[in-house]
């Protein structure tokens, strides 16, 4: 395994969320990618379009806080204890299966493991204590 991750989800303040994060943590924006940017942008109203679809802070020691503005377009609500996942980063598809697997037993698998759009093989699931999951094989990854 390669890294685990805390992954926050906001009611439509993610940007201003991961702003004040920097302010604390200081560092660059690995990534941001608002919804307006992707190939799932027909799928959300124009009033949502600049809300952010992925966003990646290194916070040191190859941790990285990233998140996510959950959309109430698109059936989406957050709440305590749904606000957040933990994002697991394999090695291989291989380690991705067996522990993406694992996970789900007995619990719900939200989006199966698949290739994505931004080429990683990623999946979600909440296990039978619901904590929810994200795992993702992406031969490109780099930790910081």
């Amino acid at each position: 395994m390669r890294a685990v991750n805390p992954y926050l989800n906001f009611p439509g303040t993610t940007e201003d969320a991961f702003l004040f994060y920097r302010s604390v943590f200081g560092g660059e924006f690995a990534m941001l990618q608002r919804f307006k940017d992707t190939p799932e942008k027909d799928r959300v109203p124009a009033y949502e379009q600049d809300k952010i679809m992925h966003i990646a802070l290194p916070i040191g020691n190859g941790t990285v806080l990233m998140g996510t503005d959950a959309l109430e377009s698109m059936g989406q609500h957050v709440s305590i204890g749904n606000n957040f996942h933990l994002s697991i980063s394999t090695e291989s598809e291989d380690e991705a299966k067996t522990l993406f697997a694992a996970l789900s037993a007995g619990g719900k698998v939200t989006i199966p493991l698949d290739k994505m759009f931004w080429g990683a093989y990623f999946g979600m699931c909440t296990d039978k204590f619901n904590v929810q999951w994200m795992v993702s094989y992406d031969e490109n990854y780099q930790s910081t």
